[in-house]
């Protein structure tokens, strides 16, 4: 047994108001009193755990409340389950001792709160897959402060060799993504994870990580085609579409505002591409009022759908 189980068995106790001590551990785990003393002492100094000894009762209480980490809180087991669900389907489980610590930690969660993590489901859509060695390769680059060179692919089947250097790491909807400064463009790029054929972590020194602006930059304008904000987006909701509209949050400086029709959603774009999705989804529930160049984008791809479906 570990002296992680020796400690939340002996807090257990102690909360409990069960007075345990040195022996208390040794016998339920058999070691020794020395090992079980070293252990009451690393609470004492390392977990800084209030723990009294009171000589009446020959054992150990808490001069105040004292909690440990993981222990019988649903909130804290809530995100460790959606940590887990966001490492399985992003790509993160499989890699060496990720799996692993998932484990040690649930190993760490007391009676009933263990079964409470198969209780939760998270799914993720359109996740796609990123290969552990170009993802492990992001990491060791962003912690070394290291350039990389990648061979890139776009949907349209171009293909190209970039040096970069990596400055965020984003998830983004169920993808992971890079973000950093590409020396082809001279600008700073978002790299789609899953379309780097291969990578390599360069010796150079990467001198485009720490820039204050970077984290400014990535949060000025919706979605994940990040830069400057080029327009003002303005999208009228009606019927159920308004109410479902009402309840999100589509960026942290969008706007809100009730007319008879429905509601208006203001939000700074720099590319309108994922917008023209998202306004799509929500079909004839959903009006662009601005700018001129979405509403014709949309105008045109409904009448490109149409024709389509008249021609099936």
């Amino acid at each position: 047994m570990s002296m992680l189980e020796r400690i939340y068995y002996f807090h257990d106790l102690v909360a409990s108001q069960r007075f345990p001590n040195a022996s208390s551990i040794a016998g339920e785990f058999e070691v020794s009193v020395s090992t079980a003393r070293r252990d009451i002492q690393y609470m004492k100094d390392r977990l800084l755990a209030p723990l009294s000894f009171d000589r009446a009762h020959n054992g150990y209480l808490y001069e105040k409340p004292f909690s440990l980490p993981f222990e019988d809180r649903p909130k804290n087991i809530f995100l460790l389950a959606l940590m887990q669900r966001l490492a399985m389907d992003t790509g993160i489980l499989p890699m060496k001792g990720v799996s692993r610590l998932f484990e040690q930690v649930k190993a760490l969660l007391l009676g009933p709160y263990r079964g409470l993590l198969d209780k939760i489901y998270c799914e993720w859509v359109e996740v796609e897959e990123v290969p552990r060695d170009i993802l492990g390769a992001v990491l060791q680059a962003l912690l070394h402060s290291k350039r990389l060179l990648i061979h890139y692919a776009k949907p349209t089947g171009d293909q190209s060799e970039r040096e970069v250097d990596p400055a965020r790491l984003i998830q983004y909807q169920g993808r992971w993504y890079l973000y950093g400064f590409c020396y082809m463009r001279k600008d700073f790029r978002i790299f789609h994870l899953a379309r780097i054929q291969d990578i390599k972590i360069l010796t150079i020194q990467a001198i485009h990580q720490d820039d204050h602006a970077i984290d400014s930059k990535l949060k000025h304008s919706f979605g994940i085609f990040k830069g400057h904000p080029r327009y003002q987006a303005r999208i009228l909701f009606t019927k159920d579409a308004a109410y479902i509209v009402r309840n999100q949050k589509w960026h942290q400086e969008q706007s809100l505002e009730e007319t008879d029709e429905g509601v208006i959603l203001t939000l700074p774009v720099s590319d309108l591409t994922e917008l023209k999705m998202k306004v799509l989804q929500f079909g004839s529930r959903a009006r662009v009022l601005a700018p001129k160049k979405l509403k014709e984008e949309i105008a045109r791809e409904v009448r490109s759908m149409a024709m389509k479906l008249r021609r099936a």
